[in-house]
């Protein structure tokens, strides 16, 4: 069967890959189209499998929300230009409205799904785009949240928060209680919490962060309470742990300068100063003052990590913490409003990207 110039390009027009390659294609299958897109499918498949160790730590994170549920999703590709494209923001878009259509149970599950307004799988539609685009990419995860949700995206497709409300649809669909949740969405995006409140944080997880605390003040004495840091002092020159020249600078130093005294001594000696400090650990943990130190220390890493005790960063609009914005809202609206959890995503975080060494590249190149 002959074809055409007009066959190579509809034939790409259905496939988005090159010319040549629609072009060898239809060489192969005698002029079938039907016949050439499952070859290229084919030859894409096996491309895809070559490519898929390749990272792809690019992408966008998409987001979606009904009057019954939201969700995010998060895929990855090779390049930020990819990542900006059309075809790829459009998968993206489809993925994600998929996700709330169909609630997967899991992204094995996702990937089997028939996209919304397809007969092709989600699986499927990630493979039509590399088929045009010819990068790596894939569906990394997704979140599900039920109810009223809100949603931001930041950046692009950077960062992408969703936040389900308990509160009920009249409400829900207030002018102010929208604003609301979008700011505090937005904080979400910008303070990057880890937990909703300090209720989440498990007794394992907050004896870990007062452990971390307790070393970190240990291993840096001078942040410490000045009777336990003078007692360390005294202990460092009376023991002659510390050298001769560091001794004799600490004694010539007034009260001022003894404030700030790491300025004026060695390295050396406020690592042995820590050293003192951590095999004392048992009696300074004992110590009331100390403890009192380590119990505001962990207060205000609460206040960071947990997002309704954050600071609302919007204090053009609220003074105070999150949970109280939230209730100041509420009052004003003659309603009951609880968040009741959040999902933060940011583009490829914890994937490992591939630094390129040009110069060693080059060196290799001229060997």
């Amino acid at each position: 069967m002959a074809f055409t110039a007009k066959d190579v390009q509809a034939l790409r027009e259905k496939t988005g890959v090159g010319m040549m390659d629609c072009k060898k294609a239809l060489v192969e299958t005698d002029g079938d189209i039907d016949k050439a897109i499952d070859i290229l499918r084919e030859k894409g498949l096996a491309s895809a499998a070559k490519k898929a160790s390749r990272v792809a730590a690019e992408g966008v994170v998409a987001a979606y929300n009904d009057a019954n549920a939201g969700a995010l999703v998060e895929i990855n590709c090779e390049t930020d230009f990819v990542a900006k494209g059309a075809p790829f923001v459009e998968l993206a878009a489809k993925v994600v409205k998929t996700v709330v259509a169909a609630k997967p149970a899991d992204l094995e599950a996702l990937l089997a799904t028939k996209v919304v307004g397809s007969e092709m799988t989600v699986d499927e539609e990630v493979q039509e785009v590399f088929l045009a685009l010819r990068e790596n990419m894939k569906v990394r995860r997704f979140a599900l949240l039920e109810g009223h949700t809100t949603s931001y995206i930041h950046a692009g497709g950077s960062v992408g928060v969703l936040a389900a409300f308990d509160v009920d649809d009249a409400t829900a669909a207030n002018d102010e209680f929208v604003a609301m949740s979008k700011n505090v969405a937005m904080q979400i995006a910008a303070m990057s919490p880890e937990y909703l409140s300090k209720a989440d944080i498990s007794e394992e997880e907050f004896a870990k962060m007062k452990s971390i605390t307790i070393d970190s003040a240990l291993n840096k004495p001078d942040s410490l309470p000045v009777p336990i840091l003078n007692s360390l002092t005294e202990e460092a020159i009376s023991s002659k742990k510390w050298s001769d020249e560091d001794a004799e600078i600490f004694k010539g130093l007034d009260q001022k300068q003894k404030k700030n005294f790491p300025n004026f001594i060695s390295k050396e000696a406020m690592a042995t100063l820590a050293e003192i400090a951590v095999s004392h650990k048992a009696e300074i943990v004992e110590n009331k003052i100390f403890a009192g130190l380590v119990q505001g220390r962990l207060a205000k890493q609460v206040k960071e990590v947990c997002l309704l005790e954050q600071t609302f960063v919007r204090s053009d609009l609220y003074e105070g913490d999150v949970n109280g914005y939230i209730n100041s809202v509420a009052k004003a609206l003659g309603a009951d409003i609880k968040l009741r959890e959040f999902v933060r995503f940011a583009k490829g975080e914890g994937i490992e990207k591939k630094v390129d060494d040009f110069a060693a590249e080059i060196a290799s190149m001229v060997k």
